[in-house]
């Protein structure tokens, strides 16, 4: 799965949320997703939050098969910056 079809299902998915802050997903040589304005885009731009994860990884977060806390404990997924941007994306991901 590309990172373009990750956030355009992240696009969708915010149609009817609302999510305040912007967040990073850096999929190191794979790209990015960055969440802000209540966009999903691959273009690259400054963030509140940062979550470095891998693109596998990534699909199986935001699928569910991936529990954000035992990520971060396993390493599977960092986290920088503002932890209340961060917290924000479980409401997401219901």
């Amino acid at each position: 799965m590309t990172l373009q079809n990750i956030a355009s299902g992240i696009q969708a998915g915010l149609k009817d949320k609302n999510f305040d802050g912007s967040l990073k997903f850096d999929c190191g040589p794979d790209g990015v997703i960055v969440l802000a304005d209540n966009q999903a885009s691959t273009k690259d731009q400054s963030t509140d939050c940062t979550i470095r994860i891998s693109t596998e990884n990534l699909a199986k977060l935001l699928s569910g098969r991936l529990n954000p806390m035992t990520g971060v404990m396993m390493g599977k997924l960092k986290i920088s910056g503002d932890m209340n941007v961060a917290m924000k994306l479980g409401q997401l991901l219901k």
